[in-house]
């Protein structure tokens, strides 16, 4: 915060802390200040995130994305680390500010993808950052219901859905509850509706074979398994992020 509002360096601060800044840096520093005081995250007051290895625009409209999730970039990448040149088609459900699919297709310059996501607000973020990031022509964001058809079947799908119960959502720190849109974070009484409709859905995304990754609570490993099991995938195993819970599934769609 103190380099965004004084437009100093963070060599600047290590090796000159002495530099004097003037009225209107120390009062926008004050102000982002007073707004992380009221527990606002940082990402929000300076509207942007430190994301796998860029930075990304984020709306009041998006989820905060978080370290936790680049577990779900990690996995894709090691997974289809023999397919680094293939055209590989992505699809991302729930795409808010396009931090997963972005994460991915930096990695992977031959591969193209689709995000979807139900709000316009949270689509204009994505397409916003595909832009930024040199990605607007690998990528097309669709505004539409997970339940709508799609024209094509992919060979990786990976989503953060919702996957807070209802009624657990209040007692999460301000940051999350103050700031993070209720769409992105409610999952229904037992958080688990987004993956309900993910294990019904994802077969008629994925080609035979294909890939399906998605972010889960750490209590949700068994629950979300035995969802996608009867979903008919196959190959399922969880991983742990790198504070040790379990943040991701894998699974295969039966050949």
């Amino acid at each position: 915060m103190i380099c965004a509002a004084t437009s100093l360096s963070r060599v600047d601060l290590l090796v000159r802390p002495e530099t004097p800044v003037d009225a209107a840096a120390a009062a926008r520093l004050q102000s982002y200040a007073q707004r992380r005081i009221a527990r606002e995250p940082v990402s929000r007051i300076l509207g942007s995130r430190g994301f796998w290895t860029f930075d990304l625009h984020v709306s009041r409209n998006v989820l905060d994305p978080r370290g936790d999730t680049e577990c779900l970039v990690e996995t894709c990448v090691s997974l289809l680390a023999n397919r680094s040149g293939a055209p590989l088609r992505v699809l991302d459900v729930g795409v808010g500010s396009g931090a997963i699919l972005a994460g991915v297709l930096t990695e992977f310059p031959q591969a193209s993808g689709v995000g979807l996501d139900l709000s316009r607000e949270a689509a204009d973020c994505a397409r916003e950052n595909f832009e930024r990031l040199g990605l607007s022509n690998r990528t097309l964001v669709l505004e539409q219901d997970w339940r709508e058809p799609l024209r094509e079947r992919f060979d990786v799908v990976l989503s953060n859905p919702p996957y807070i119960e209802s009624d657990v959502i209040e007692t999460l720190d301000p940051e999350v509850t103050g700031h993070d849109p209720r769409l992105a974070l409610d999952g229904g009484a037992d958080g688990l509706d987004a993956y309900r409709s993910i294990a019904s859905l994802a077969p008629s995304w994925l080609k035979s074979g294909g890939l399906l990754l998605v972010e889960i609570g750490c209590s949700q490993s068994e629950s979300v398994t035995a969802l996608l099991d009867a979903g008919g995938f196959e190959g399922i195993e969880t991983r742990q992020d790198s504070g040790g819970r379990d943040r991701v599934i894998q699974a295969r769609m039966r050949s």
